[in-house]
């Protein structure tokens, strides 16, 4: 089969691969959509991926063509979406009930060969059905959406909360869309890339700026969300963060980004800050949020492009250029 190789850090390419065999309790997905990530320029700088040569991709979903022998709650022609969470169950925090935090951590895509690719392994546990009116060429947003449920059980949102997003690209607006579902009484957005903020505006957002001082707000927000993983635009947020507020950093950081706090600041305005780690018991809750409407793939997808066109892809998604970027092998 053909798929997309990072065979070292910056090389991309298509090659052709070795079809993928099922396990026991495995099945093969036809990949109909395979969502980019910042997590795939991470692993094609060299990081994240403990090892290189790595298919990529962990936003997916697709058509189930073959089963494991001890597969029965999946026929083949199922159409599923697929957490690519791969934690141990065994390690200190998989025992407590924090598998996202997983000592051993892997995931399709990311540490074993992923959906950028015509098919996919994957494990039937992590497998959810879609029902007939999800067009699964749709859902590859169901991963990110999961991310996204996360950051709002991290949150703990009060009712009529104000909220300020740094970053409308998918994430952000994802973030927004749920801030709105969660009560917030304004959700105000952020971004130096004008074309994104006009998303934001057609989602509904309070306000779109490029700078978070053309909002009058003395007090400053109730929940700060960074969802760029921008050097700079941390180090503003945490100034933006209000009495008795709640910084969340969402976006995925360099490794070497570095920002200052202010400890005195943050004891005595008993200020939170936090982070959110991927994806932990809310994949079928996106799932769920996904088939209701809560977004719009009109709005969050802003191109398709073929596999062949995957070094090309991940190129204009580092530019900044669009929105989700879905690959369709």
């Amino acid at each position: 089969m053909k798929a997309a190789v990072i065979s070292s850090p910056g090389v991309v390419g298509v090659e052709s691969v070795e079809d993928p065999t099922p396990g026991p309790r495995e099945v093969i997905v036809s990949v109909a959509a395979c969502g980019l990530c910042g997590t795939d320029l991470h692993i094609l700088q060299g990081e994240f991926a403990p090892t290189l040569p790595i298919v990529p991709g962990h936003e997916f979903a697709g058509e189930v063509v073959a089963l494991g022998t001890a597969v029965t709650e999946l026929s083949v022609g199922d159409q599923v979406a697929v957490d690519p969470s791969l934690p141990c169950h065994e390690c200190h925090y998989c025992r407590i009930g924090r598998s996202n935090l997983c000592e051993r951590f892997a995931a399709i895509g990311v540490t074993v060969p992923g959906a950028a690719a015509e098919f996919a392994l994957a494990p039937v546990a992590n497998c959810v059905r879609l029902p007939e009116h999800v067009r699964t060429q749709d859902a590859a947003l169901i991963e990110p959406l999961s991310c996204a449920v996360r950051g709002y059980d991290v949150l703990r949102s009060r009712l009529a909360s104000s909220v300020l997003i740094y970053g409308s690209g998918t994430m952000g607006l994802m973030m927004l869309e749920l801030a709105k579902r969660t009560g917030a009484a304004s959700v105000d957005m952020v971004d130096v890339n004008s074309e994104r903020l006009t998303a934001a505006r057609l989602l509904g957002c309070s306000n779109a700026v490029t700078a978070a001082d053309e909002i009058e707000r003395p007090r400053g927000w109730d929940v700060v969300i960074d969802a760029t993983g921008n050097e700079r635009a941390i180090q503003e947020a945490l100034g933006r963060v209000g009495k008795g507020g709640t910084y969340l950093q969402f976006g995925v950081a360099d490794y070497a980004a570095r920002a200052t706090i202010e400890p005195y600041r943050i004891y005595n305005q008993e200020i939170t800050i936090t982070g959110s780690m991927a994806v932990l018991h809310s994949y079928e809750r996106a799932a769920e949020l996904f088939a209701a409407g809560v977004l719009d793939p009109r709005v969050f997808i802003s191109d398709r492009l073929p596999l062949a066109d995957y070094a090309a892809a991940l190129r204009q998604f580092q530019a900044g250029k669009g929105r989700k970027i879905v690959i369709t092998p």
